[in-house]
């Protein structure tokens, strides 16, 4: 099994480009678009805590590869992903990390990061399972994934900090290599529809 070291992959004019400090100002700007740091179920970063947001990814790596969500036609960046638990001796990762500007959400953009991502880890990489994980509460997370096609494995009860201080449960789901070419041809067609998950 092979490693995943940065890459940058490009779909529907959106890129994926590995996470850099000179990523800092677009996060800031992105995560304003709804003051999304806000929210207690999810991992954006407060205005004056993006360096820190990104020199923590960067020190994860190998076992997380972090990505720059931008536009490709204006070189914005519109929220941040990652490839994270990265085991290449079983072929096991997850996608998570994931957010994105408001005024993006629930646009084609969430679809083509998960088709890249998971092409990349399937098709590229040959990994044999794509794990996901969100809080309990975030019901619009659970959704998405689940409109990906991914099977829910499970809830992990008393599992992680949120931001306020309280334990979340983590809700667990996957997709197998076997389900891949189905969960593949679903996403094509919902992004040819213009549909998102």
């Amino acid at each position: 099994m092979r490693e995943i070291s940065p890459v940058t992959l490009e779909l529907n004019g959106v890129r994926l480009e590995p996470l850099q400090p000179r990523h800092a100002d677009g996060l800031r700007d992105a995560a304003s678009d709804g003051e999304l740091w806000k929210l207690r179920i999810t991992s954006v970063p407060e205005p004056e805590n993006t360096e820190k947001y990104i020199a923590t990814a960067l020190e994860m790596r190998p076992s997380r590869l972090a990505f720059a969500v931008i536009d490709a036609a204006t070189d914005t960046v519109m929220g941040s992903t990652s490839l994270h638990d990265i085991d290449p001796l079983i072929g096991r990762v997850e996608i998570g990390y994931t957010w994105y500007a408001q005024s993006v959400q629930r646009s084609h953009v969430n679809s083509s990061c998960k088709l890249m991502l998971l092409s990349h880890a399937f098709d590229t990489k040959g990994y044999e399972l794509v794990g996901f994980r969100t809080d309990i509460f975030n019901h619009a997370s659970q959704n998405a994934i689940e409109r990906l096609g991914a099977k829910k494995d499970g809830v992990l009860r008393h599992h992680a900090l949120r931001r306020d201080g309280t334990v979340r449960d983590t809700v667990m789901y996957s997709i197998a290599r076997g389900e891949w070419p189905q969960v593949k041809a679903h996403l094509e067609y919902r992004l040819a529809r213009g549909r998102s998950c």
